[in-house]
């Protein structure tokens, strides 16, 4: 079925087929569903939303639940999971397609998994690879500008994400998990799902809920007391004392979602705490590479929101010296799209970094001196900034750069195996092991 709608889909007129899209995108994920069986009905399905944060928060949840004894299957950008078997996700794709995604999801089913942790991408929303998935619990953990051209908007990209919240309403006992600290938050509240938990630091009450109307407030829990360190987080969470090897604030946002979710799921916080103490962040997410003399940091920040998380981290966590300089290397993610934010980019490197190295990240057929540009023109300091389109020789270049004490921090590329260059090309990646094989030179 699925070759044959791409077979009708290709000897459509481009014109013709925009007008049946979204009857092409539901024909797709009914058919998906049929063949497989509907296995998502035999789990319990959490749908994990928002713009950072998504790949890490299911990880933990999954974590978590598997150290629980509970079977658990998950679907991320960066990898997937069936129990303690676990694999990278190859695709580039958030949210697999709709045929592959169910042949997952039936995977799990066959081999007697309790639930399913999906990353659940606007994009996949916008194309139906949602349908037909039977969510039980839907989990915001923020939004910020992100894929706007590709939506036409801010206000239609949130639209798209609120989405999984309507569909989750639909369930009896559904239930909802936000974070109260995000000024969106009142979206994703209007659709009145059953059971909701907020999480947050300020819960911010004069402007978030304020589109959300009347509804059932969430049970509250709050976090505080965070403590950061190089190698590990401590906070509390509803005044219980919860510990982590991941580090930074923006990553106790993502494990406050996980805890709520499990909460949800009758997981006793005891079991809740031994697991976070366990449980270790996905490839390429704030992935720590130590040197004789200075710290290399690896992640997939590729947005204005989550690059300046990663900066604020490294300059608060005790990952380089309190004197010491922060070597940034980034590019812009996606040659063709989301042009806006590469001046933003721009703008964060020359507030945080003291010596900046542009390079390529996925380029595709877009010239990557003009990327490079676009992300320059955000720069107002001119010394200690470098341009370098070929990867590999910028990571070197960062790397020689350093001095004892500093932080080396690759962005862009995390956990990712390949790189997508122009034709259709894609160059096998990984960053890590670039720099492991560097430093041994």
């Amino acid at each position: 079925m699925e070759k044959i709608l791409n077979l009708i889909k290709k000897a459509t007129p481009s014109y013709i087929f925009e007008f049946f899209q979204p009857i092409y995108h539901y024909l797709m994920a009914l058919s998906a569903a049929v063949f497989y069986g509907f296995p998502s009905r035999k789990m319990i399905v959490i749908g994990v939303i928002g713009t950072k944060g998504k790949t890490t928060t299911c990880n933990l949840i999954a974590q978590i639940l598997n150290f629980s004894g509970h079977k658990t299957g998950m679907a991320t950008t960066v990898n997937f999971r069936i129990g303690n078997k676990e694999w990278k996700n190859e695709t580039k794709q958030t949210m697999l397609g709709r045929f592959k995604l169910q042949k997952l999801l039936r995977q799990m089913v066959d081999e007697e998994c309790e639930y399913a942790v999906v990353e659940t991408s606007s994009e996949g929303i916008l194309q139906y690879r949602h349908r037909f998935i039977d969510y039980d619990v839907a989990v915001f953990t923020n939004l910020s500008p992100e894929h706007i051209e590709r939506h036409g908007g801010f206000e239609n990209y949130r639209n798209a994400k609120v989405k999984l919240f309507e569909k989750v309403v639909r369930k009896k006992n559904g239930i909802g998990i936000y974070n109260l600290d995000d000024e969106n938050v009142g979206y994703f509240l209007k659709p009145d799902i059953k059971n909701k938990y907020g999480y947050g630091i300020k819960f911010l009450t004069s402007h978030a809920y304020r589109q959300a109307g009347n509804f059932q407030f969430p049970k509250k829990l709050k976090i505080s007391n965070i403590s950061l360190f190089p190698d590990k987080t401590e906070f509390e969470f509803n005044n219980e004392n919860f510990r982590m090897s991941l580090i930074g604030e923006f990553n106790v946002y993502n494990a406050a979602a996980a805890i709520c979710a499990a909460l949800s799921q009758g997981i006793s916080i005891a079991k809740i705490k031994t697991a976070l103490i366990k449980a270790r962040a996905p490839f390429g997410r704030m992935e720590i590479i130590k040197s004789k003399d200075f710290n290399i940091i690896v992640d997939y920040a590729h947005e204005p929101a989550s690059l300046e998380a990663v900066y604020k981290t490294i300059k608060n966590s005790g990952l380089m010296n309190k004197n010491s300089k922060m070597i940034c290397l980034l590019g812009a993610q996606g040659g063709g799209r989301d042009k806006w934010k590469r001046p933003e980019m721009g703008k964060i490197a020359d507030q945080y970094c003291d010596k900046i190295i542009l390079t390529n990240e996925d380029p595709y057929d877009e010239n990557p001196s003009q990327i490079l540009s676009d992300i320059k023109s955000g720069i107002k300091k001119s010394e200690n900034l470098y341009e370098i389109v070929d990867r590999k020789e910028a990571i070197k270049k960062a790397l020689s750069l350093a001095k004892s004490g500093d932080a080396v921090v690759l962005t862009g590329k995390g956990g990712e195996s390949s790189m997508c260059v122009e034709n259709n090309k894609k160059i096998p990646w990984n960053e890590s092991e670039i720099v492991k094989v560097l430093l041994n030179k």
